[in-house]
């Protein structure tokens, strides 16, 4: 099923033993275009701290539409690995937070399995290297932080970032949802991760390798 990322805000999270909080934003991977973690305000619980929840510890079959539930408990949560609101998640904190809960790097190669990594010797070193090397700076991105950002057609402008759109099948990030107002007032359309270029986080643009015409003739409306 597909989800606005601004439809999940306010979702409630719930552990195998009480309610955790409620989604606030989430991470993604501006790589493979992955949902790495929800951003969870715990509320009253833990005075308002926010923790990070994957989704690989989703439990579909207690899920509802009332709640996401999750194979933790309260007590897992609570002495997780903090996060600073202030400062991006980091790679180091990543590893940490894995090892925590006992999860693989998923920036690691597929053989490197759950922490810590295989003995580095011969092709498998070779490949951890290269993976770490790829991996020294994190590629997280709030879904938040992309609202508003520029969206750039081969040709020129075509409007700006009003949502993101995930599956909740692989948690994936399925489509930008487009506001065109400026082009085709009146018009949203979905454009695939596929058809972005670049990003420059600086300049908060995103650039397609569509131009105009492409958009307008091949992006869904939303």
């Amino acid at each position: 099923m597909l989800h606005n990322a601004n439809d999940l805000r306010g979702d409630r999270i719930a552990a195998r033993d009480g309610d955790i909080g409620k989604v606030d934003e989430l991470y993604f991977d501006d790589e493979d275009w992955r949902v790495r973690y929800f951003v969870v305000d715990t509320g009253d619980w833990l005075e308002a701290r926010k923790v990070l929840i994957s989704p690989a510890s989703i439990d579909r079959s207690k899920s509802s539409e009332d709640a996401i539930a999750v194979a933790l408990t309260r007590d897992q949560v609570e002495h997780s690995p903090g996060i600073d609101a202030d400062k991006p998640v980091d790679r180091q904190y990543e590893e940490a937070y894995a090892r925590y809960y006992g999860y693989p790097f998923y920036w690691a190669p597929p053989e490197a399995g759950v922490p810590p990594p295989l003995e580095r010797s011969g092709t498998r070193a070779k490949e951890l290297k290269e993976a770490e090397r790829k991996a020294a700076q994190s590629h997280l991105r709030s879904s938040d932080d992309v609202v508003g950002y520029s969206i750039q057609a081969v040709d020129g402008k075509i409007g700006h970032i009003e949502d993101i759109r995930v599956d909740d099948g692989n948690w994936a990030v399925s489509d930008l949802v487009v506001d065109t107002r400026d082009w085709l007032p009146g018009k949203k359309v979905l454009v695939p991760p596929s058809a972005v270029e670049a990003i420059d986080w600086s300049t908060r643009e995103v650039r397609l390798r569509l131009t105009r015409a492409d958009v307008d003739r091949a992006c869904r409306a939303a």
